[in-house]
């Protein structure tokens, strides 16, 4: 696939507005690339999206940076992933160097410290946005309310390893998949 320098350009600028205007990592992203790639560009659907998430969540890395080479793929070949990657990767390279002068001299000011309490409460606001447009569009049966409550569950209170809950979920859909197309043949 090969781009155009206007295509790159605007998976560049895109990823670049996502990166510097997002707090909170790669989940707070999710809505925003699904807004920009899938609403307004055009770029990926929203089964792609849930993809994405599923993908980038399995692999090595942040979320943001994986989400960022898939859809920079799908929209402009592997160049497009270099371009996606590095405006996702490049305003918090350049905030963090930045911060980390300037918030040593700045660090025990209460205002800082309120303002750093109010992003938080945003960037929650984030995650459930993204949780509730995620949940909407997955798939829903016992099996995925089996999985969803499983790997909570052993996530948050037997603070399991997620690798392995990704793993063992990987296995009970493949298993559970398997099991009903037995059925119903």
């Amino acid at each position: 696939m090969k781009a155009s320098g206007k295509v790159l350009w605007q998976v560049f600028s895109s990823f670049f507005k996502i990166g510097a205007f997002t707090f909170g990592g790669g989940y707070a992203m999710i809505p925003l690339i699904q807004n920009e790639a899938v609403e307004k560009r055009h770029w990926v659907t929203d089964d792609d999206i849930l993809e994405v998430v599923a993908i980038a969540e399995s692999t090595p890395g942040p979320i943001a940076i994986n989400s960022a080479t898939f859809v920079g793929y799908k929209a402009a070949g592997i160049l497009g992933s270099v371009c996606a990657t590095l405006g996702v990767v490049l305003p918090s390279f350049v905030v963090i160097l930045i911060l980390s002068f300037v918030l040593r001299q700045f660090q025990q000011v209460q205002a800082v410290q309120y303002a750093f309490q109010g992003i938080r409460a945003g960037v929650l606001a984030l995650l459930v946005k993204a949780l509730w447009t995620m949940y909407k569009k997955s798939p829903k049966g016992w099996a995925a309310y089996v999985v969803m409550g499983a790997s909570f569950i052993l996530t948050a209170i037997f603070e399991v390893n997620v690798i392995f809950v990704i793993i063992g979920c990987a296995v009970f859909g493949l298993v559970t998949s398997l099991s009903m197309e037995r059925r119903a043949k």
